[in-house]
């Protein structure tokens, strides 16, 4: 957990995303990523000294192997308020909209290649329509940091969030980067950096901006 934390705190403090008296929704999808950024806030806010609450929010699309008794045993575990909104996803996506890649998201690569453009998601993010902030406390952490703290401590996670998972661009995306890692393995490293010495300062001051204005 020291390692996970580690990275956390630098980029909740980078960002400036957590302040005294906070509300934080997890977006819990049972996969390895949102259930060890759920854990990790859990510990940190028994220490942190700007002090938030923390609950989950799951949306059940309706497919078959989502498990939602799963996500409230989860939460329930470590304490936290868990709730779960029903929403017909699967036929939205699937049969009314034949979507092929549903459940791609938006990268810096996809989007250099893609649209021609050098953007990714920001770590803090004002939503103006539901006046909430988005914040991504594990983009400094590693994919292989949240796959060790799962192993390392024998956690549960859904082994599937989405019909598509192996089957998207950004899977595509995510094998280009380690097939270009066997000659450089300094490549991601390399991407990670651009990214934040190019937005770092933008970053902050849209965070800072949002905060006060929020």
């Amino acid at each position: 957990m020291k390692h996970i934390l580690s990275y956390m705190r630098k980029a909740i403090e980078d960002y400036n995303m957590i302040e005294d008296g906070d509300k934080i929704a997890v977006a819990l999808s049972g996969g390895k990523d949102s259930i060890t950024m759920l854990k990790a806030l859990k510990n940190l806010q028994i220490f942190y000294p700007k002090k938030f609450e923390l609950i989950a929010i799951s949306v059940n699309p309706g497919f078959e192997f989502f498990d939602s008794a799963f996500l409230q045993e989860t939460c329930d575990d470590i304490g936290v308020p868990f709730f779960e909104e029903k929403y017909d996803i699967k036929t939205i996506v699937f049969e009314d909209r034949k979507e092929k890649n549903p459940c791609s998201l938006e990268t810096f690569l996809m989007n250099l290649f893609f649209a021609g453009s050098l953007s990714t998601f920001a770590p803090v993010t004002y939503m103006d329509r539901s006046g909430m902030t988005v914040v991504r406390p594990l983009v400094y952490t590693p994919e292989k940091e949240t796959k060790r703290f799962v192993r390392k401590n024998n956690i549960s996670v859904m082994p599937k969030v989405c019909p598509m998972d192996g089957h998207s661009t950004r899977e595509d995306m995510k094998n280009l980067i380690v097939s270009l890692s066997v000659k450089n393995p300094y490549v991601k490293a390399s991407i990670i950096g651009a990214i934040k010495r190019n937005n770092i300062n933008g970053w902050k001051d849209v965070a800072k901006h949002e905060k006060n204005n929020g």
